[in-house]
């Protein structure tokens, strides 16, 4: 959490609340991005198999093969879900899957709401550096870009995909990119088959008495 008497960050907090308080709408939809370095671990010896009465054993001993990108987008009150891997995580692979969302997953919006992180990468000049003008401008107006707060990536309803997906799908050793996308590219087709959804509780008026100590104190011109 930041400091206290934090304008900055109550302005970010407060303008991502509010979109979140926004009724689902399929022509302006909401997505939330967000991504995670993932490790890719092999075996350095091959497990033993599983036996009645006996789970598979693992030697603790493993091998590091790199490590690469996961990018995860969900639609919490429509409940679409994708999330693809990436060797490098580079103002043109976030410029890619931007392009992906708008033209793949939503062809048809009005315009995508999208939220995320304050990432380097994770600006509308990652477009331009990897298209030309006239396509990065058309892809920035399919947008209405909100950004959580420095230190408040936990405002962005995609960490909790992230965490959902780390509990369900990579909580085991994948030793290459080719099996994570594999594994991830089905754990996606569930959760779009089941359409899960987010149901966020946390409100601005919520904000305002459980962290009272972020927001300035407010003072008349008189005082």
């Amino acid at each position: 959490m930041p400091k206290k008497d934090d304008a900055e960050f109550i302005a970010c907090m407060e303008d991502v609340l509010d979109v979140y308080e926004l009724p689902y709408n399929p022509e302006r939809p909401v997505v939330c991005m967000d991504e995670k370095p993932y490790q890719l671990l092999g075996d350095a010896r091959k497990p033993l198999p599983m036996r009645p009465g006996d789970n598979q054993k693992t030697d603790s001993e493993y091998v590091r093969n790199g490590t690469c990108s996961i990018f995860a987008f969900v639609e919490p009150l429509g409940g679409t879900h994708h999330v693809s891997v990436r060797e490098q995580r580079t103002a043109f692979d976030w410029a890619e899957e931007i392009k992906y969302l708008v033209d793949v997953m939503y062809p048809d919006a009005e315009k995508v709401i999208l939220v995320m992180d304050n990432l380097n990468t994770h600006k509308t000049a990652s477009l331009y550096k990897r298209y030309p003008a006239d396509e990065a401008r058309r892809i920035i107006k399919r947008l209405e870009i909100h950004y959580t707060p420095k230190h408040g990536s936990w405002l962005d309803i995609a960490e909790i995909e992230l965490n959902v997906m780390t509990r369900q799908c990579l909580s085991r050793r994948i030793e290459n990119i080719a099996k994570l996308r594999g594994e991830l590219a089905a754990w996606e087709v569930e959760r779009n088959t089941v359409a899960a959804k987010v149901n966020w509780q946390f409100r601005t008026a919520d904000a305002r008495v459980k962290l009272s100590s972020l927001y300035p104190r407010f003072t008349t011109a008189s005082e």
